[in-house]
């Protein structure tokens, strides 16, 4: 299954973005995998600062239980200086429909 996204940084951000995922915690990689997430790309409109997500995942049930992980939780604490955020820190995050896909 795929599941499409978009998030929004703040100005001036974009390296710090690339910076931290480029260190992404291992803790982190290893929950993504534990829920199903595998193949997850992010990409940055530069002129706009949306960010545009990309996963496959195994199931939408499991994969929502992803959010309430404590090295979750401790993520969204990280990069809530940087993005749009929730008041729980969690992006600000809209769905996209996939309209085609082609393997």
């Amino acid at each position: 299954m795929i599941k499409t996204f978009k998030m929004k940084l703040y100005p001036g951000m974009e390296a710090e973005y690339e910076k931290r995922h480029n260190e992404l915690w291992p803790e982190m990689i290893d929950m993504i995998h534990e829920h199903g997430g595998k193949n997850y790309t992010i990409s940055l409109d530069p002129e706009s600062l949306i960010l545009y997500g990309y996963i496959e995942i195994e199931d939408e049930e499991k994969w929502s239980r992803s959010a309430d992980t404590p090295i979750n939780r401790k993520w969204w604490d990280f990069m809530a200086d940087i993005m749009e955020t929730n008041a729980d820190n969690s992006p600000v995050c809209k769905d996209l429909k996939v309209l085609f896909h082609l393997d």
